[in-house]
């Protein structure tokens, strides 16, 4: 018959377990050890790979000042509803920014969650926050375009940059979705 033994979880039998540990570990050969750790880190998400939550914060900013600046989809934009929402509505600009920073943390692997202020039919709710101002694929390019000069400008890698732009694109259907439906 066995006996089963108890040993009280002190703060002191965590570290001595944890001390033996390290140095079962520190025993192994360099090269096995290095192996280990290659095999056991995980690969960094996008989110980490682009600086976290404040580096997107500064590239959204970017971004967002140079899309209402932008011809083809700011201020002089020949969709009125843009030209309109870029001149007469730029007081929710701050908070616009906010949510654009929670969306691409959200989706670039971050600790945080874009929740949408009008929920719709997509998890993230882009067709109805767009619907109204009947973007066209056009436009959308061009915004891509303009996502994309940011990027540049904050000297993202090529391979983050991609990443960036293809989640981006991926929403292309959504934020269309009031042009398609125009009349």
């Amino acid at each position: 018959m066995k006996t089963a033994v108890s040993i009280p979880f002190t703060r002191r039998n965590v570290v001595a377990g944890l001390a033996i540990a390290a140095a079962s570990t520190a025993v192994l050969p360099a090269d096995n050890a290095l192996a280990q750790t290659k095999q056991t880190a995980p690969e960094k998400s996008l989110y980490e790979r682009l600086g976290g939550v404040f580096a997107i914060a500064a590239v959204v900013d970017h971004f967002s000042d140079a899309v209402v600046k932008n011809p083809v989809v700011g201020q002089k934009s020949k969709n009125p509803r843009l030209r309109e929402w870029h001149t007469k509505n730029l007081e929710r600009l701050p908070g616009l920014k906010f949510m654009r920073t929670l969306w691409v943390c959200d989706v670039s692997g971050g600790p945080f969650k874009f929740v949408a202020t009008r929920p719709g039919a997509t998890p993230l709710g882009l067709e109805e926050a767009h619907r109204d101002l009947r973007i066209s694929p056009a436009e959308f390019d061009e915004v891509a375009a303009e996502l994309g000069r940011t990027l540049d400008h904050f000297k993202v890698p090529k391979a983050e940059k991609t990443e960036v732009l293809a989640a981006f694109a991926a929403h292309k259907g959504e934020v269309t979705a009031g042009y398609a439906k125009k009349g």
